[in-house]
């Protein structure tokens, strides 16, 4: 084995066993509160807490809050005044029957 290999082989081992102690303080909250005193805490945030609740892909995130605002724009809304429009399609009346029928 190179050098490179040897590195790379020691750096794979070292993550796999940081995750197999961080899955070993999951299992065991005894364990996990030996290294963190503030284990029990809701505060308390580490690899092997978001492991235990399942959230290790991902966090929660903040949640946004925006107060809504009246709305000015439609507070008064004017009322409309009635206008009689006459309908454009009206002159079309004479397609309106079919040429007789010859018999």
């Amino acid at each position: 084995m190179s050098r490179s290999e040897k590195f790379r082989a020691l750096i794979a081992s070292s993550l796999f066993a940081a995750f197999l102690l961080a899955l070993s303080l999951a299992a065991s909250p005894q364990l996990h509160a030996r290294f963190h005193p503030d284990a029990g805490s809701p505060e308390h945030e580490c690899a092997v807490t978001l492991i235990a609740t399942g959230k290790y892909e991902h966090v929660d995130a903040a949640p946004t809050l925006i107060a809504p605002q009246p709305a000015v724009l439609f507070e008064k809304i004017p009322a409309f005044a009635p206008v009689w429009v006459a309908a454009p399609f009206l002159g079309a009346a004479i397609f309106e029957h079919a040429p007789p029928a010859l018999s």
